[in-house]
């Protein structure tokens, strides 16, 4: 928050603009496949924002997703002991993992199924392209160097350390048993920000839904819902800010995604 003492030093010209927007000191709890973006979002924020960044998987366990987040939550503080303003949980609902939350500071949670939506930059938008190409698989800088994004390289990884721990003979059997879930899928499609390295991380998603049979498409991230979740314009329309001591539910009947109960 503004110490009172440096706004009455202000400028005149600067007083209306620090009390109409005052900064706020916030807590980012994201998974790992969000950090380039995020970081990107933070750096043009005029907000003081302190990142953590968890394990990629969790959702694939939501009670795990949900006791490493309540543990993260349990902190409201800043290392120099300044209390955060809220916390900001950069999940959507994943699997129920972020369901029964709860902090004793305010947390503010985009309305979303999954973090695909805070990377195309609407629900809405997610709604579009899922209605129209039925069966994909996401792929972004984060899902890809820190997720298990099915391809070629995690195909003969996987195979290596399958013939390592059970032999030759069973490995590609167990393997391929072990992708048959991938026959549900039929698109491939790159989420582009326009980050550095971006045409290697093209290349990639091609090349793997070459290998998996899959069609290729990419589309123009969008990086206005994040920019607003980390600066603090919480529109009732895409964020819930869950007061203190409430907890997140699910709300699965409309639009909302989320509620406080």
């Amino acid at each position: 928050m503004i110490d009172p003492s440096t706004e009455r030093r202000a400028p005149l010209r600067h007083r209306k603009a620090m009390t109409a927007n005052p900064l706020k000191r916030l807590q980012l709890i994201a998974c790992k496949v969000m950090q380039k973006e995020a970081y990107l979002c933070a750096a043009r924020s005029p907000n003081i924002i302190d990142m953590v960044f968890m394990k990629q998987g969790l959702h694939d366990t939501p009670d795990l997703l949900r006791q490493e987040v309540c543990a993260a939550l349990a902190r409201t503080h800043d290392v120099q002991g300044n209390l955060y303003d809220a916390t900001l949980l950069g999940y959507g609902l994943c699997s129920n993992g972020i369901v029964g939350l709860t902090a004793g500071i305010p947390i503010v949670v985009p309305r979303a199924h999954d973090c695909i939506t805070l990377l195309l930059g609407s629900k809405e938008r997610y709604k579009e392209y899922f209605d129209t190409h039925r069966g994909i698989y996401w792929y972004s800088p984060g899902w890809i160097e820190f997720g298990k994004t099915p391809s070629r390289q995690y195909y003969e990884a996987k195979l290596r350390d399958y013939e390592a721990r059970y032999g030759p003979d069973n490995a590609r059997y167990l393997l391929d048993a072990e992708q048959g879930w991938l026959s549900e899928y039929a698109w491939a499609t790159y989420i582009d920000w326009g980050l550095p390295a971006t045409e290697d991380y093209r290349r990639y998603t091609r090349e793997a839904a070459e290998h998996l049979g899959l069609n290729y498409d990419e589309v123009p991230g969008d990086a206005s819902l994040m920019q607003r979740f980390l600066d603090g314009d919480w529109s009732d329309a895409d964020f819930l800010v869950v007061p203190s001591g409430k907890t997140i539910a699910d709300d699965l009947t409309g639009n909302s995604i989320i509620r406080a109960d």
